[in-house]
Order: structure tokens, then C-alpha cells, then sequence
């Protein structure tokens, strides 16, 4: 079932949104309002999250705050990467969830964490054992990036791609699972912190991997998983089979699903990181989907789900 919708992903990361395009978010937080509210309004009982910042920054939250944006969403998250990409270390995580803590009282979700074995399996083991104890009581939701190694065929979502050199190609090391299926040692010690700890796993369109992942999950003890659907990948033909098919496959777990990713025929500048031309139609591709996967419960519905139906039916 889905639990929460998050509201793009990174958006201060410049892989993910396009800073020429609108330096200020200004643009962004105009689009996030809507598409907040259209969420609400398919379905107010699920949980509307800010997507996670890279990097965690009070002062982007600050605009997000000027712009109304943490009026109308239920919690906001973070992602940090101490050990691959940020410019901080590991033992600061508490700090850096106190950081936006002192910003705003809404709920702060970790959702994304995570560590490469680009240098070293070693290294990711050591990373998630530390991880855990660092983040675990401080946040809702923590869900570590991510099962699978990303396929050495497929290309990273960023924005430079090979241009950003080793950075680029840690992407592709961030999984528990090696890109042929095969576990990892940190595996192992992830299976120690579920349920309390998630996983976030994107699936690509008409990923092989989707049945696999979902045993994977239920072997580890994973009960909430985040993961994406794309407005891009809307437009591809028979794409709401594809939609129907992972949501499906992934009833048994509380899911937050991620809307982002600008077609590129929908956007100022033809790439998945800009502004649409038109906000309004990615707050109405948020609202279907909710709609699709996510509708809101009758009265009668939720009476018998809370065991109420009976009394009030007498």
C-alpha cells in the first residue's frame, strides 16, 4: 500500500534540478504546491513528504518555508552520503538531522542513506553498522540506498554522467545485492536492523529485477520501501501496465513512492532536472496516481477496516 508520496527527488541537487532554470526554487516550490495539493485532495490520509535534500541545507528549507511549501506537506527528508559524495563526515549525522530540526517541528525522514563498495565491501559494512547507530531513533523512516548495484548497462540518473569521474561511478556500487544477484557482506548485518530500517530501491522501466527484489525484501524482513514513479516514464507506451505491474508487486509493503523526473518534451529545457512549462500537469500526474493506487477510502471502508462497522451499523 502507499503510505506516504514524497515530492520529488533531491530537488536542491543540481542532478536533479536544473539551478540556471530557477537558482531560487522559486519555481520549484510553486510546482511542490500543487502538487501537494492535488495529493491532499486525492487523498488527504496519505502522508505528503518534501523529497529529500543532497545536500542537507537549512537555509533551502528556509525558501521552502518562505514559499508555503512546508504548510501543506506532512513531513520533510533528508539524504546523506558521508562516505561517497558530502563534505562532511559519518559521526555528523546527528548534527545534521538537528540542523533541520531547528527549521521546522514537522517530522524528518531519512530517505535516503546510504555506502558504495567502490573502494572497498569492506567500507559498507563498516558504513551501515555506523549508520545505524548514529541514525536509528532520531527519524520516522530510514531507508538505506539501496538493494541492488545499479547495472553497469544502465546509466546513472545525474546530470553530467562520466564528466563528474568517480562520483558518477559510485552510483553504480550503492546495492547490498552485486549487479549479478549475489550478496554482499553487508547484507547480513542490514537484515539485523529491519523492520525498523527500509529500503529505498528505484526500479527502472520494466525492471527484471522487480520479482526478485520483492523476495529479497520479504527475506530481510523489510516491511517500508520507497521507491519512484516517474512522470518521464508516463509517456512511454504501455506505461500504466508497467505502473500497475510494480505497485502490484509491491502491495505487502508500505511504500513511499517518489514523483519526479521532467518529461522532456514537458519541460523549459528538454531534460529530466527542469522546471515543467506547465506545473500544473505534474500536480496532475501526482493526483492520478494517487487516484490509481492510492484511493480514498469510503466511510463504510474505513469503519470495517477499523473494526468500527459493526456498533455504528446497529
Amino acid at each position: 500500500m502507499i503510505e506516504a508520496a514524497m515530492i520529488w527527488n533531491e530537488p536542491n541537487n543540481k542532478s536533479h534540478w536544473d539551478p540556471e532554470i530557477d537558482p531560487e526554487w522559486e519555481k520549484f516550490g510553486h510546482m511542490a504546491n500543487l502538487a501537494a495539493d492535488a495529493i491532499a485532495a486525492a487523498n488527504p490520509d496519505v502522508t505528503k513528504v518534501l523529497g529529500g535534500m543532497s545536500p542537507i541545507d537549512p537555509s533551502f528549507l528556509n525558501k521552502m518555508k518562505g514559499y508555503g511549501v512546508l504548510d501543506r506537506v506532512d513531513a520533510v527528508a533528508v539524504h546523506g552520503f558521508p562516505l561517497d559524495w558530502n563534505l562532511w563526515q559519518i559521526d555528523e549525522w546527528p548534527a545534521k538531522i538537528d540542523e533541520i530540526r531547528a527549521v521546522t517541528d514537522l517530522p524528518i525522514w531519512v530517505s535516503e542513506v546510504g555506502v558504495s563498495t567502490f573502494g572497498a565491501e569492506e567500507v559498507q559494512l563498516w558504513g551501515l553498522k555506523r549508520t545505524a547507530e548514529l541514525i536509528k531513533g532520531r527519524s520516522r523512516r530510514i531507508q538505506w540506498y539501496s538493494l541492488y548495484d545499479l547495472p553497469s548497462a544502465w546509466g546513472a540518473t545525474t546530470r553530467h554522467r562520466e564528466a563528474e569521474g568517480s562520483s558518477y561511478y559510485r552510483h553504480f556500487y550503492m546495492g547490498l545485492l552485486r549487479e549479478d544477484g549475489s550478496p554482499k557482506p553487508a547484507l547480513e548485518e542490514f537484515a539485523k536492523h529491519t523492520p525498523e530500517m527500509g529500503l529505498v530501491q528505484w526500479f527502472h522501466f520494466e525492471d527484471h529485477r522487480l520479482d526478485d527484489a520483492v523476495a529479497w525484501m520479504k527475506r530481510l524482513g523489510v516491511t517500508y520501501l520507497r521507491t519512484g514513479l516517474s512522470w518521464a516514464d508516463s509517456f512511454r507506451p504501455n506505461a500504466l501496465d508497467w505502473f500497475d505491474r510494480q505497485m502490484q508487486a509491491l502491495e505487502d509493503f508500505d511504500v513511499t513512492v517518489t514523483f519526479c523526473f521532467t518529461p522532456e518534451h514537458r519541460g523549459i529545457e528538454p531534460h529530466h532536472t527542469s522546471a515543467p512549462q506547465v506545473p500544473e500537469e505534474f500536480a496532475e500526474f501526482c493526483k492520478e496516481m494517487i487516484e490509481r493506487y492510492a484511493p480514498r477510502q469510503s466511510l463504510n471502508e474505513t469503519l470495517v477496516m477499523s473494526g468500527q462497522s459493526g456498533s455504528r451499523m446497529r
